[in-house]
């Protein structure tokens, strides 16, 4: 929206600013984490009033020694100012455009299913919420609807179809078959985001690593100098999407203010599922679906564990892990919530360096 400023530079010369996506993206990142930050702790208390406490989801599943019950106490659903802050300061920064559209919706869509989630959760005191069939329905509906939308677009259609590896220079696979792939991205990026929120300020800092990854391919990938000198396909337009990231990473640093142990509210899967949606398309916007592997490792790490288990105990009958996802089971080795976070925060920042080092090692 601000970016129309930009047409009135000639008779304001600062406004050329706003031509700048660098200006932009910093702006979206400072407005998302001002609002989080400043608004977090007046939303914390709302939420309190209204008693938005979901149902204890470790009860029964969990010996009663590992169960915070100051938890219990922690209102959920703060993704609403999180999300909601990342989607204005996106619409607010970015130039308009399908790809905007399109990421602002998706995050918008998924946060409404986890806001449906959480409500259930809360109002019938229920720890499963919306059945899981009907949350997956959902979420391949909304992945779906963006894949469609965005290729619409005849030069978006194009490159979607190509299947890029790391390391490799051309597509190694071009086909239709690439746009149910990426659905199947978004969906599991999704989960595994839903899955990771499961200590404080753990989903939000490994989503600020990711998004920080990505906005960096975004970047190189809208600049047709950088993109010609690093062998990565060109796209116009998609330079925007640096402004998306910097607002995921604002608000999640805005977020950890008030979410970092012990928390004063939780994101709940409003924000989760919407931080993971955001995740899975930027990784198919800057078709590196596959590096998703090691930017979002962390994740992949939860997701794959839970996977482990439930195989291991069809199979042989026997846990592979004492407790999954796989925070747990540290938990239950002895690590404290703190250690668990900020290690695996450095396992995430160090993946998302790894990441980035594949842009020249090509």
């Amino acid at each position: 929206m601000l970016y129309i400023l930009s047409r009135w530079s000639g008779e304001f010369g600062p406004l050329r600013l706003f031509n700048y996506v660098t200006f932009r993206a910093g702006g979206a990142w400072l407005c998302a984490f001002l609002l989080v930050a400043l608004f977090g702790g007046a939303t914390a208390r709302l939420l309190r009033r209204f008693n938005a406490r979901s149902a204890e989801r470790l009860e029964g599943l969990v010996p009663p020694e590992y169960i915070d019950k100051r938890k219990s106490e922690t209102p959920c659903m703060g993704g609403v100012l999180l999300i909601g802050a990342i989607v204005l300061s996106t619409l607010l920064w970015a130039a308009p455009g399908m790809i905007v559209w399109v990421l602002a919706g998706t995050t918008t869509l998924l946060a409404l299913t986890g806001f449906l989630d959480d409500f259930i959760k809360v109002a019938r005191q229920d720890r499963d919420g919306l059945a899981p069939k009907w949350k997956l329905v959902l979420q391949f509906a909304i992945a779906s609807t963006a894949l469609w939308l965005l290729a619409r677009s005849p030069e978006l259609d194009v490159l979607l179809r190509d299947f890029y590896v790391p390391f490799a220079k051309a597509p190694v696979w071009h086909s239709w078959w690439c746009y149910p792939f990426s659905v199947l991205v978004v969906v599991g990026a999704t989960n595994a985001v839903n899955l990771t929120d499961g200590k404080d300020g753990l989903a939000s800092g490994c989503t600020l690593f990711c998004a920080l990854t990505y906005a960096v391919f975004a970047y190189v990938m809208g600049h047709k100098v950088f993109a010609g000198y690093l062998s990565i396909p060109y796209i116009s337009g998609i330079e925007e999407a640096v402004v998306f990231a910097a607002a995921v990473c604002g608000g999640c640093i805005g977020f950890l203010w008030h979410n970092c142990h012990p928390a004063s509210m939780f994101m709940g899967d409003t924000g989760s599922l919407a931080l993971g949606g955001a995740v899975g398309m930027l990784a198919v916007l800057t078709r590196q679906e596959l590096l998703l592997l090691m930017v979002g490792g962390v994740f992949v790490l939860e997701i794959v564990s839970v996977m482990l288990q439930v195989l291991s105990l069809r199979l042989i009958g026997r846990r592979m892990f004492i407790c999954t996802p796989i925070h747990h089971h540290f938990e239950r080795k002895g690590w404290t919530e703190t250690q668990i976070v900020v290690r695996f925060w450095i396992i995430a920042g160090v993946l998302a360096l790894a990441a980035l080092a594949t842009l020249k090692l090509r």
